[in-house]
Parts: structure tokens; C-alpha cells; sequence
């Protein structure tokens, strides 16, 4: 299946919105990632795979894991509360994926996946970052801040496309309001990344008209 043909948030970002569902509490976080993995008979986990052994092996410190995480299902990100290693947590993405993948491809081994997209999406999506910056900042309350640059590092040491797809998730997860301008330069970036228009906006996104 490709890409712009998942209709859904995908690979890590769409994975973070499996754990804000009802079901979470009823089943344990390495279940939940089978179930996403699963997801389109399997479609789902190389996308998954491929965002997690991204960051994973990036050189990204394991506390920006840890924030990014935690902001895009929306918990709170004051820097006391991290329960589990970002790093260990994406290398059970990585084993859960891949063990999805060989049900279909028994040979299946994990590869670097490729290189990320090109500068001009890069300084095209660290600009939205930084103009929606002081929303973010207020809608996550204390390490708002600390969010904000843990996005921008992303985007910066590992991949623009992955950075843009959880920048979006955290938008929807503390419903920071996006003026109707921002919310058409969204997509218009997503179109580049060549993004099904739902990845974008699931319906969760907080449009606002722009101010007068």
C-alpha cells in the first residue's frame, strides 16, 4: 500500500493516537502496537517500523523520545513523570513491527530506512514549528517549551517528514487552536509529503478563522 493511499495517521504519530483511545487500560502498550501494526493486514507496521528505527537510531537524546512521546498522546510534560525508556520503548516498536512483517515475508530483517526528505521541507516545517510555538507553549503548560525544541530537533537531526507528522499530532492532542491560514499550509505541506488529506486533519485539528 502507499503511502498517500493510508487514510489514517501513520507510522509513530498515528501510533501515539492508539494510546488516547477507550480501550487503553484494557490492553497492555505492547498489544496496543500489534493491534496498530496489524492495521490494513499489516500495511501499517512499515510505516512504523520505519519512523521508530529512524529515531531510534538517531542521535537524538533519548529525553527528546521520552517528551515527544508523552506530548503527542497528550499527557503532561513537566520532565518528573517519564515512566519508560524512550529508546527501549522504540525498540519493542521495531521488534513488534518486524515480527508483523515476517508473517508475510518469513525472511523479512530490519534496514536503515531511507534518507529523510530535502532541506526546503525541512526549513518549511521548522517555520510552522516556530510560528505556532507560543500556542504550543501555552496549551502544554509547564515543558511547553521544552516540547517546542524537541520538535524542532527532530525535524533538524532526523527526519522533517516524521517531525511534521508529530508536531500535528500535538497540535490535536492539547486542541491548539490553528488559524485557518496555518491550517491551509498544513496541508499544502502534507501534499508535498504526499500525505492522505486525513493525516493531516483527522477531524481533530482546531481550525480558527485568522485573526481580523
Amino acid at each position: 500500500m502507499r503511502r498517500q493511499d493510508i487514510w489514517i495517521d501513520f507510522g509513530l504519530s498515528g501510533l501515539t493516537k492508539w494510546f488516547a483511545g477507550p480501550w487503553v487500560g484494557e490492553a497492555t502498550p505492547e498489544e496496543i502496537v500489534a493491534g496498530a501494526a496489524d492495521w490494513g493486514d499489516g500495511a501499517y507496521a512499515a510505516t512504523l517500523l520505519d519512523d521508530a528505527l529512524r529515531l531510534l537510531e538517531s542521535s537524538v537524546p533519548t529525553r527528546v523520545i521520552d517528551l515527544l512521546w508523552r506530548a503527542a498522546i497528550g499527557l503532561p510534560c513537566d520532565g518528573d513523570d517519564v515512566r519508560r525508556d524512550g529508546r527501549a520503548w522504540l525498540g519493542d516498536i521495531v521488534r513488534i513491527c518486524a515480527d508483523r512483517i515476517r508473517l508475510d515475508q518469513p525472511s523479512f530483517t530490519p534496514v536503515p530506512p531511507d534518507p529523510p526528505a530535502d532541506g526546503p521541507l525541512e526549513e518549511a516545517v521548522l517555520e510552522e514549528i516556530r510560528a505556532a510555538a507560543p500556542d504550543v507553549r501555552h496549551a502544554v503548560g509547564a515543558g511547553g517549551a521544552e516540547v517546542v525544541g524537541a520538535l524542532e530537533e527532530v525535524v533538524a537531526r532526523v527526519d522533517p517528514d516524521l517531525g511534521f507528522r508529530l508536531f500535528l499530532r500535538v497540535l490535536k492532542a492539547y486542541l491548539v487552536p490553528v488559524a485557518e491560514s496555518r491550517y491551509l499550509r498544513y496541508h499544502e505541506l502534507g501534499e508535498r509529503f504526499g500525505y492522505h488529506e486525513l493525516v493531516v486533519d483527522d477531524g481533530t485539528l482546531q481550525s480558527v478563522p485568522d485573526p481580523a
